[in-house]
């Protein structure tokens, strides 16, 4: 050959090399399907920051609404899919448990982990990640030109000035609809609760599918208050939405994000990588930028819009009772209420 070509020979021989060597890279890295309620803006930084130290595992987010993740998970408990859930509702993790999907497993640091943020069983067979609770999203500039007052209480948005104005999370639907039910349930006893629930239902317009789009729906200006949580109402107020975030003073429904491994995962030691990392500083700080209470508390940071005594506002909240009635209060709250569900 000559020497030009000889150049050319060795230039696309060391490319396909490359190539081959960037396939065979791609294919050794390991595959970890993952189910989430995690908020889309979310996954992004959480991936970003997991692959920084584990570059080898690929994750495959499966993400829905929390009620719908977990109906999903459910029907699938005979031949799961997932590896991993993540980011889901504590309540939820309960039933997986309680069925015996979950793989008792303690990450690293898991004592740092209070008692109430985790499993019971040891191992625990999921961990908490970080707090979410109910926020009511008002609409200052719409509250205005309709001449309706802020609310400060969940009993003011029982009163007839609110009709046809609010939205609120379908609990079948979402995890922050679902903590919302059971928190009245809980704050107010079965009884008053229902009877706190009818009175409200007379002022809703609408169930919507999430836990976000309650408040984006408000911050848009198509209702006056949306009950959401609080990651949404920071989220729609910094990009400049007119709504004012309101925790109401009878207390605040809430539930843990939470991850744990399926049980009959074949990507055990991804999957334990993924669960240490999310219980690590790095893993907190990330959940900390959204959020007021994470799973290590002294890694908890003030965050704006939410109040300082935030913690103490939460009710007092069953996570065994809430899992173990789910079937039976959303099938009495679908009795009641479904009439004014959003069309899925």
């Amino acid at each position: 050959m000559r020497p030009t070509r000889i150049a050319r020979w060795l230039s696309s021989a060391i490319a396909v090399a490359a190539l081959a060597a960037a396939g065979s890279a791609a294919a050794q890295k390991t595959q970890l399907t993952v189910y989430t309620a995690l908020e889309t803006d979310q996954l992004k930084a959480y991936t970003e920051g997991f692959n920084k130290v584990y570059p080898d595992i690929e994750i495959t987010w499966v993400r829905d609404s929390t009620g719908i993740i977990t109906a999903k998970i459910l029907a699938e408990k005979a031949a799961p899919k997932a590896d991993v859930i993540m980011g889901v509702a504590a309540t939820s993790m309960a039933i997986f448990a309680n069925d015996g999907m979950l793989l008792g497993y303690a990450p690293p640091g898991t004592d740092r982990i209070p008692a109430q943020y985790k499993d019971s069983q040891n191992p625990p067979r999921w961990v908490g990640m970080d707090v979410w609770g109910a926020t009511i999203c008002f609409n200052t500039v719409e509250a205005a030109k309709r001449n309706i007052p802020k609310p400060e209480t969940w009993q003011d948005l029982t009163k007839p000035v609110y009709k046809g104005q609010i939205v609120m999370p379908h609990p079948a639907s979402s995890g922050t609809g679902f903590f919302d039910v059971t928190a009245w349930l809980q704050l107010y006893g079965e009884a008053n609760g229902w009877k706190y629930m009818d009175g409200l239902h007379q002022n809703i317009a609408q169930y919507m599918h999430s836990g976000s789009k309650p408040c984006a729906s408000a911050a848009a200006g198509e209702y006056v208050v949306g009950i959401s949580f609080e990651y949404r109402a920071n989220k729609e107020k910094a990009r400049g939405a007119p709504v004012e975030l309101v925790f109401p003073k009878e207390g605040l429904g809430w539930d843990l994000e939470a991850i744990g491994i399926v049980k009959t995962t074949t990507k055990l030691d991804a999957a334990k990588k993924l669960v240490d990392w999310s219980i690590s500083d790095a893993a907190m700080a990330l959940y900390a930028a959204n959020f007021a209470i994470v799973a290590v508390p002294s890694l908890s940071k003030p965050l704006p819009n939410v109040p300082a005594d935030y913690a103490s506002r939460l009710v007092k909240n069953d996570f065994a009772w809430a899992a173990k009635n789910r079937d039976k209060i959303l099938a009495e709250w679908s009795k009641r209420y479904e009439s004014k569900a959003a069309p899925k």
